[in-house]
């Protein structure tokens, strides 16, 4: 939770930008005039309301939900790490994965906590959840298939993947067939914002390894490869969790409904040129869409494993 040791005028501002809050509306909500919130804000560093008013801001922010408090860190410069993480460095790669109990694929978990959202890096929180380390393979959807009778997909040959291509994800997949294969695992698809953040960590990197502009860590349309690959193949390109292809390779559905029959999908893919592979780009598609560059990936509540 943000917290305030002694307020000035700069934290007041950023607490009424972090509510949305016009300054008749901060003042009202305060019992203050509109006269004594300007003052405060034109006095930057130098204004210390007293501590009445003190207690009024403490109070004020101690209620916020955990968005506004989001915004407000963000705002004062705060580094958005968990008062528990005592500052520390970004998460360690590789750590807290488990596998799932139903389909046994390693998951990675993403700790609640804030994270910098979207092209904007608009501060978020998200509570913890898991998602798969890969991209869900042929190989693991046949056994979906087996299991189910659920309809191949159309680039199988006999009702099998290709051989060669067991450990590639699974493409030709539409929402509804990635959704169901998230129900037959007991996990759901991941939402675009719980994507974003296994992608980028929670300090608002451009890409999963950094900012730094290298197609090279990824399947994209200008390194030539022509086709998906092996979705542990760019071990250079994992996210601060460990989690493999969040840029390039396939997008992936999320669970995100933009539209009515709609759903948001993340991370480029083979076909993709590299501008379009950022995990804070939107885009979308019909739910019946299917394509050799979409496949997915699924994600489970943190106190569905943890509980």
């Amino acid at each position: 939770m943000a917290t305030v040791q002694r307020w000035s005028g700069i934290e007041v501002r950023a607490l009424r930008e972090a509510k949305r809050m016009s300054i008749r509306e901060f003042a009202a909500h305060l019992g203050v005039s509109e006269r004594m919130i300007s003052k405060w804000e034109a006095g930057k560093e130098n204004i210390r309301p007293r501590p009445v008013n003190q207690a009024a801001l403490d109070t004020a922010l101690a209620r916020c939900d955990p968005d506004t408090q989001a915004r407000f860190s963000f705002l004062t410069g705060d580094s958005l790490v968990p008062e528990e993480d005592g500052g520390a460095a970004a998460e360690p790669i590789g750590g807290s994965h488990v596998r799932h109990p139903v389909d046994g694929r390693s998951m990675a978990k993403v700790d609640g906590s804030v994270f910098l959202s979207g092209p904007g890096n608009e501060p978020l929180w998200l509570p913890a959840f898991y998602i798969d380390v890969h991209p869900v393979t042929n190989d693991e959807y046949a056994r979906f298939v087996a299991a189910t009778g659920h309809t191949a997909p159309q680039d199988w040959e006999n009702g099998r993947p290709a051989d060669g291509r067991g450990d590639h994800p699974v493409v030709f997949v539409t929402w509804t067939d990635a959704a169901a294969y998230a129900e037959w695992t007991g996990k759901s698809l991941p939402t675009g914002q719980q994507w974003e953040k296994a992608a980028r960590g929670t300090r608002g990197t451009v890409y999963p390894w950094g900012d730094q502009t290298t197609p090279a860590k990824c399947n994209v349309r200008e390194n030539g490869v022509g086709s998906t690959t092996a979705v542990d193949c760019y071990q250079s390109g994992v996210s601060p969790y460990g989690v493999f292809d969040m840029c390039g390779n396939v997008w992936e559905w999320c669970s995100t409904q933009t539209k009515p029959g709609r759903h948001e999908l993340k991370g480029g893919a083979w076909t993709s040129p590299f501008l379009r592979a950022t995990p804070s780009s939107f885009n979308d598609a019909a739910e019946s869409m299917c394509d050799d560059d979409t496949g997915f990936r699924c994600a489970v509540t943190a106190e569905t494993l943890d509980g």
